[in-house]
Parts: C-alpha cells; sequence; structure tokens
C-alpha cells in the first residue's frame, strides 16, 4: 500500500473527525461527520490502520462503515437546520386542479385565463364597442382637384364634336343629329359613313388625326382606367372611344382579311374657295346642304397604321367584349397589312388638295412602329415586336438622331409615344434578346427627349410665363404642350412602379420630381397659371376664351336654319359666341404669351380633336383623385409568358 496515500486518507477523516465539518457528496446526498466521542483518539486510529495490511479499497471500505456509524450516533446531537440537510428539502405543496369536464387545469392558469378575458375585453372589445355605438360622423371625401376638374370639362368637348344620330344622354343641349348622308352615294359602305366626330370648328371628318385621337384617349384609359372608374368616368370615356372605332370601321372593309382602299376623309375644302363647302360656309353642322366629298387612298401606309393602332389600343380597352375586342383586332390586322403593302407606300395624302394643306403626313415609319407595338400588345404576336424594334425600321423613323423637332408628339409624330410605349415593356417586362438592344436604345432615347423637355438644357426656347415652345413659336402651340405633359407624366409613373427615383441627362441626376414639376407646370399654365391669368379650357375658371372658332358653338339654335353664307354674321360678331362648347382646349397663347381672343383668328381660337385627345391624357395622368400610378398588367393581358430565346452560338474560333 501507498504510505502517502494512506496517510493523506487519515488524515481527511481525522480532520473531518476533529472538526465536526459537513462536506456535500457530489455523487448523491449530504455527507456529515461528527466530532469522536467515547475517548477515541484519531491517533489511535491511524495507529490501527497502520498496523492493518490492507490495500486502498479495503481503507476506503472501513471509512465509509466507520463514518456511518458515527454520523448514526451524531444524529441526535444535530440542531434543526443540521438535520434539514440531512433529510433534504420539505415536501413540497401539491398543484390543485380544477376538472371542467372536458379539461383539467390548475386553479391558477384557471384565475390568470379569467384575468386575461378581463384585460382583453377591457382593452380591445370595450372600444370597439363604443366606436360602434357612437354616433358617426361621416368624413368627408376627398376633394377633386383642379385637373378632375378640368377633366369633367375636357370630356365634353367630344361630345361635342359628334356627328350622326346622337343618343338622348350625349349631352349637349345645342347639339343634333348631322351628317346623316355622309357616304350615302358609297355602294360598298351599307349605312354610308355616318358618325365618328368633326376635327374642330368646321365640319369635316380628317380620318388621321381622328384615330391618333382614339389611340391617345384609349392609352390613358389602360394606364388609368382605375382613375376614370374612381371618377365616375369610364363609361363616359369609353362611349367616346367606341363612337370612334365604330365609325373608323366603317372606313373600310373590316370584315376582309385584305383591302385595297380606305375612305379617308368625309367633307373637305379647298384654300380660297369660292364655292360651298366646309371652310367657304359658316353653318351648323346640322344646317349643312352643301357638297360632302368623300376622300379615298388607294395607298395609306401613314393613315392605315394610325388607324391599325387605334383599333388595336381600343381592343385592350374593350377586352371585357371578347366578340367587339376580337372584331377590332382582326381590323386592326387587315389595316396594317395594308400599310406594310410595299407596292402601296405612298402617303394617303399626297397630291390630295383637300387632304395635304391641312393634315399632311411627312413620314409613315413613325406610324409603323406605333402600329406594330400597339397589335403586340393587342394580340401577343411577336412578330410584330420584331418589326417594331427592326434596326432598319428604327433607322426610317430617324429615332436615334432624334432632332428635336422628333422629340414632338404630335398627330404627324408618333416617335417619341411609340419609343415610350416600348421603353414599358422593357420596364415591366425585360424581355432581353432578341430585343433587348433595340429596347435599350429607345429607353435611352426616351430618357433624352424627357430631358429635352427641361428648361435647364435649354433645348427648346420657353416664353417669359414658362410655356414651352414646342413648335417654335408657331399657331396653336398647346396640343404639343398637352401631349408633352402626358408623355413626362407617364414616364415618371413608369418609372415610380420600379421604384426607381429619377435618371441621368448627361451628368446630371434628375429625380422624377423635377419632371413631373415640368407637366403640372405647363397643364397649370393652360388651366390659368399664366401671365393673363386666362384658362384655355372653355368652361373651366373664371376667364376663358368667349369667341371659339367654331361652327356649332356661335351660331344660334332655333326655328331658323342660317344658310352658307348667312351664318357669316354670327362668324364676323364681336360678341361671345351664344354656347359655350365646355371642355374646348383653344390653340393658346403667342410666344409673347398674348391672347388673341378673336373668332376669325383660328390659330388662337379653334379647338381640335387630337389636342383634345392629349389633354385629356395629361389631365388623368396628373389628378390624384382616384389614386396614383398605372395599372402595369392590363397593357400585357394579350401577351403570353416570355421565355427568352438563347443568343446565337459564336463562330467557331479559327487559329
Amino acid at each position: 500500500m501507498n504510505p502517502i496515500g494512506n496517510s493523506f486518507i487519515h488524515f481527511v477523516i481525522n480532520h473531518k473527525l476533529n472538526t465536526g465539518t459537513m462536506y456535500s457528496n457530489h455523487w448523491g446526498g449530504a455527507l456529515e461527520i461528527a466530532t469522536t466521542t467515547g475517548g477515541e483518539s484519531t491517533t489511535d486510529d491511524d495507529n490501527r490502520s497502520r498496523n492493518f495490511d490492507l490495500d486502498r479499497a479495503s481503507v476506503n471500505q472501513l471509512q465509509r462503515y466507520d463514518t456511518y456509524d458515527r454520523s448514526t450516533q451524531s444524529s441526535r446531537n444535530l440542531d434543526e437546520t443540521q438535520q434539514s440537510w440531512l433529510l433534504g428539502p420539505p415536501e413540497k405543496k401539491k398543484k390543485k386542479y380544477v376538472d371542467l369536464g372536458c379539461i383539467i387545469c390548475s386553479r391558477k392558469a384557471l384565475k390568470y385565463t379569467f384575468i386575461g378575458i378581463i384585460v382583453a375585453f377591457a382593452v380591445i372589445a370595450l372600444p370597439t364597442i363604443v366606436v360602434k355605438v357612437w354616433p358617426k360622423h361621416k368624413s368627408q371625401p376627398s376633394l377633386p382637384d383642379n385637373y378632375t376638374f378640368a377633366l369633367h370639362k375636357a370630356l365634353m368637348f367630344f361630345d361635342a364634336q359628334k356627328s350622326g344620330k346622337l343618343p338622348k344622354s350625349n349631352g349637349i343641349p345645342w347639339r343634333g343629329d348631322s351628317g346623316l348622308q355622309d357616304g350615302s352615294k358609297l355602294t360598298d359602305v351599307k349605312g354610308g359613313l355616318v358618325g365618328g366626330y368633326y376635327d374642330a370648328g368646321d365640319n369635316i371628318k380628317f380620318h388621321y388625326p381622328m384615330s391618333f385621337a382614339m389611340t391617345m384617349l384609349s392609352w390613358s384609359v389602360i394606364e388609368y382606367e382605375h382613375k376614370y372608374r374612381a371618377l365616375g368616368e369610364y363609361e363616359h370615356i369609353t362611349d367616346i372611344i367606341k363612337w370612334g372605332t365604330d365609325y373608323l370601321l366603317r372606313t373600310f372593309n373590316s370584315s376582309a382579311t385584305k383591302i385595297d382602299k380606305i375612305y379617308s376623309q368625309v367633307g373637305g375644302a379647298l384654300n380660297n374657295s369660292r364655292k360651298p363647302d366646309d371652310h367657304y360656309c359658316w353653318q351648323r353642322p346640322e344646317d349643312m346642304n352643301y357638297e360632302r366629298p368623300v376622300q379615298t387612298a388607294t395607298s395609306a401606309p401613314d393613315l392605315a397604321a394610325e388607324m391599325a393602332a387605334a383599333l388595336a389600343a381600343a381592343s385592350i380597352v374593350f377586352r371585357d367584349n371578347k366578340q367587339y375586342s376580337r372584331k377590332l383586332v382582326k381590323g386592326a390586322e387587315t389595316l396594317f397589312d395594308f400599310a406594310r403593302d410595299l407596292g402601296k407606300r405612298t402617303s394617303y395624302c399626297r397630291g390630295n388638295p383637300y387632304i395635304e394643306p391641312f393634315y399632311n403626313s411627312t413620314n409613315y415609319f413613325d406610324e409603323h412602329m406605333w402600329g406594330s407595338a400597339w397589335l403586340y400588345y393587342a394580340t401577343g404576336n411577336k412578330t410584330y415586336m420584331s418589326l417594331a424594334t427592326n434596326p432598319v425600321l428604327s433607322k426610317n423613323t430617324n429615332a436615334r438622331f432624334m432632332t428635336p423637332d422628333l422629340r414632338v408628339l404630335s398627330w404627324d409624330n408618333k416617335v417619341p409615344a411609340a419609343m415610350l410605349l416600348l421603353t414599358r415593356m422593357r420596364i415591366f417586362l425585360n424581355p432581353g434578346y432578341p430585343y433587348e438592344e433595340m429596347l435599350g436604345s429607345y429607353h435611352n432615347i426616351t430618357g433624352l427627349t424627357m430631358c429635352s423637355y427641361l428648361q435647364r438644357f435649354q433645348v427648346f426656347n420657353f416664353t417669359k410665363g414658362g410655356l414651352i415652345q414646342l413648335n417654335h413659336g408657331r399657331g396653336q402651340p398647346l396640343q404639343y404642350v398637352a401631349n408633352a405633359a402626358f408623355l413626362a407624366s407617364l414616364f415618371v409613373d413608369y418609372l415610380n412602379a420600379t421604384g426607381v427615383p429619377g435618371w441621368y441627362c448627361g451628368p446630371f441626376f434628375i429625380t422624377l420630381e423635377e419632371l413631373r414639376s415640368f407637366a403640372t407646370f405647363q397643364m397649370n399654365y393652360i388651366l390659368g397659371e399664366n401671365p393673363l391669368k386666362m384658362s384655355y379650357l372653355v368652361g373651366y375658371g373664371d376667364k376663358f376664351p368667349g369667341h371659339v372658332h367654331h361652327r356649332g358653338a356661335s351660331i344660334p339654335t332655333g326655328k331658323t336654319k342660317y344658310s352658307c353664307t348667312g351664318g357669316w354674321r354670327w362668324r364676323d360678331t364681336k360678341n361671345p359666341n351664344v354656347h359655350n362648347i365646355t371642355g374646348a382646349m383653344v390653340g393658346g397663347p403667342d410666344k409673347f404669351d398674348k391672347f388673341k381672343d378673336v373668332r376669325a383668328n383660328f390659330s388662337y381660337t379653334e379647338p381640335t380633336l387630337a389636342g383634345n385627345a392629349g389633354l385629356v391624357a395629361a389631365l388623368v395622368s396628373l389628378t390624384g383623385n382616384g389614386g396614383y400610378g398605372i395599372d402595369k398588367n392590363t397593357m400585357f393581358s394579350a401577351v403570353p409568358p416570355l421565355y427568352p430565346m438563347s443568343p446565337p452560338p459564336p463562330p467557331p474560333w479559327k487559329p
């Protein structure tokens, strides 16, 4: 046996016996050792243990027995605390339970549950009951903003311009049925060319700007349908569009898949004519009694493509009316095929004295880009998207060069609108190859177009009052301003919808707020915030033009019918018009912010169908009533899921 280990064990045992110390036993229970009794000394124990020839295990076993005897003998001498150490913790109180029949739970849990229910009732249920029972004060709906008021009025202009047999709900008391004999001599059009819209202050139905107006109105509905509905104007605007598209469907054989002509205009006038026509005569449309010739185009790459755009856009508006929507799509496809016919690329107005001086088309490739983009959205046919992003077509439109004039949207130039429409595709669908290169280019050019509208870059002149001069100071500037305001506002909404805060004009970062401010400033100028404090929207505000260049509005209604020249007295009178043509946006001021409210001066006082369409689109985009932002998805309702094509493999490597 190891003497060192044996001595250590005896030392520990003797120390515990002498001190009466209690040690904790980590292997199970308390270990208590009392002081030695009966005169037995630790020395004797040591000596006795040395005399035994025992191994370590025997000593340990002896120690445990010895300790147990001593603890038993001394237990009677332990105080109460020491006894509690020996006996362990007192017995815990048993939990009391409550039998609820379906469940057994403790009383404590039941108590806290009831307290929780009472607190919840006081905090949640009681206030709710009070709110429900307390007399209610209905919150006032948000007041319409200026753009909403103006929009309600601007739509009324289209009701005043309707031709044909008017519905009782038309809402313009001084208008009646007119043009019921239009196209009556045509043998291939059942019922003639009745319907549609008169273009401006005369009684001519120009199909080219009429189609553009319908396209713009449909675009505004597709993007902002929720606003039209909230403002109670959805039925109204769709009725306006359908009145136009129904008429356009009559101007060609819409049931055929291939056509060879389009009726391009009804009525007309020759410059400096002294014979009764739509310019020489000053008559209400209800009283017309002169010849109204119908113009026919056997080649119409521009007109046909614009009509195709109008019908395709309207097919998206009327997507819930499946039969009518399909009819519109079919007509659009037929028209576009006619527009793309390589053997018929002469402009619809070339050499026609009834059209060319008034609505001359300077190019047709912009209509092809515009029309193909709308047809892609209406059909999902990738052929149209391939054409819209064809580099050759883009080159022919001069889109990449984008001179200042090409940045101005009008009934003649669709390039900036077509590129914004295609930019929409890139922003929201990002189709990738093979369209990405051209769509990216259109996106960049669209951003530069928006840059050009900002005064700080000095691309266009501005009047002292702040009106942008998009047509270089020539007459009737407001139609171009309204179109630019719409494009700018729409571009802002596109970027907002994707969380993009702005874009770069060269090294300058332009925030969306700055571009939106451009649009709102221009529209506010039109609505009266200008040096003359005059609203150029008839019926809006306290001061607006009273001598609008408009036959129907200037001649009294009643039993008296004025002849071709008998109406001149109403044209030449210095008195205001007898009827306000509410909602008409007139031509506008000159480059010095001056305005001549003179009926005979049409460049100041004549409204147009295309100009008012841009105005309506701009107003609905800017109004805060009915919500903000655009409808991202409706435009793509006919577009199938996109699965980008893999790019072609690289050419084989040659050493």
